[in-house]
């Protein structure tokens, strides 16, 4: 697909028997296998407390995909930043930067990615968290990160200069990621780039990214407003494999919109022969109204189509597609496959 770039967003899914070692490790592969075919960017989210992700950790993460790729850019997508202390923050994507000079990317986003208690598990720490302060502490980083630094005054009149690392060559790209209005304004306030969670929500994408361009106002480093779009896909050889291996995730979905426990990804076999109910059913029906599923052709033809919609040059894939019972626990077979045919088509 020459005409729209592709990247990939992996939440690291745990399915029913498998192991977080051996989903990670079928994740790098996955960032393998997204370097190789010439994807343009490879972004782990941040999720905490839930039986069927193992994206926890995403500075972590890109440091392993970082010595298992070339060329990919590696990032989060994103780091909660109500969870961490700015300069944490700036610190861990500094030393990244280091390791993977011009490939690291900071997304950056005000939900918390977890329920209630782990919020406050993960805030415990200090009031650096408050998510009113988030437009500061987005700056803040930005700051952190540069040659000069960041100056703390003192109350006293005093100041105290503050750096990322000591001595940086380059910086990680900062992009905001929401999915309501309020990041679109903030991205274009601060002349940011930014990313509307489409995969997540799929809800008023035309009038946030209207915002961002309409009120965006032109920064140094990115004088004109940029955007990508997030899509769940699944692609297989046929559109009846596609349609199976997109089951599992879509009943994940209805789980979590309908409060119920959270589990384990199902297999494909686990998800078919699931009893039906019709409040879960229509929660996936209408998630799967907005996901490109069927063969390498039509979800290209999709992809294409979506992105000359929005007017956007590229479009990152959460490839969701689950596992059947027989394939290796320490791989991904239908993601790669969904990477594969994509970029192929």
């Amino acid at each position: 697909m020459n005409d729209v770039a592709l990247s990939v967003l992996d939440l690291v899914p745990v399915r029913s028997g498998q192991t977080s070692a051996e989903a990670i490790t079928a994740s790098l592969t996955l960032a393998e296998t997204a370097d190789r075919l010439g994807y343009r960017r490879f972004w782990f989210a941040e999720h905490h407390n839930m039986p069927a992700v193992a994206s926890t950790t995403p500075p972590v993460l890109i440091a392993a995909a970082a010595t298992r790729t070339s060329r990919l850019r590696l990032g989060s997508g994103g780091v909660m930043l109500p969870n961490h202390a700015p300069l944490i923050v700036a610190e861990q994507f500094a030393a990244l930067e280091a390791i993977a000079p011009g490939r690291i990317d900071l997304g950056l986003g005000r939900a918390p990615g977890s329920d209630p208690v782990i919020t406050q598990l993960l805030r415990g720490s200090g009031t650096t968290s408050d998510v009113e302060q988030f437009p500061r502490h987005v700056q803040d980083i930005a700051a952190l990160f540069t040659t000069e630094g960041a100056t703390v005054r003192f109350t006293s009149g005093g100041e105290y200069t503050v750096r990322a690392t000591p001595a940086a060559t380059g910086v990680p790209e900062v992009w905001l990621l929401g999915s309501s209005d309020y990041s679109a304004q903030l991205a274009a306030s601060l002349g940011l780039p930014y990313v509307f969670a489409n995969h997540f929500s799929g809800q008023g994408l035309e009038r946030a990214l209207d915002l961002y361009r309409t009120n965006y106002r032109p920064s140094e480093e990115h004088p004109e407003p940029r955007t990508f779009l997030t899509v769940n896909a699944v692609a297989a050889p046929t559109a009846e494999e596609a349609e199976d291996r997109a089951l599992p995730q879509l009943r994940m979905m209805a789980r979590l919109r309908l409060n119920q426990p959270l589990v384990p990804l199902e297999t494909v076999e686990q998800a078919l022969a699931a009893e039906h109910d019709a409040a879960t059913d229509q929660v996936v029906e209408a998630a799967r109204s907005r996901w490109f599923v069927g063969t390498g052709e039509t979800v290209a033809a999709d992809v294409r189509a979506f992105a000359a919609r929005f007017g956007v040059d590229e479009v990152m894939l959460s490839p969701v597609a689950g596992a059947y019972d027989a394939e290796p626990r320490d791989a991904a077979p239908g993601r790669t496959q969904t990477l594969e045919l994509i970029s192929a088509a």
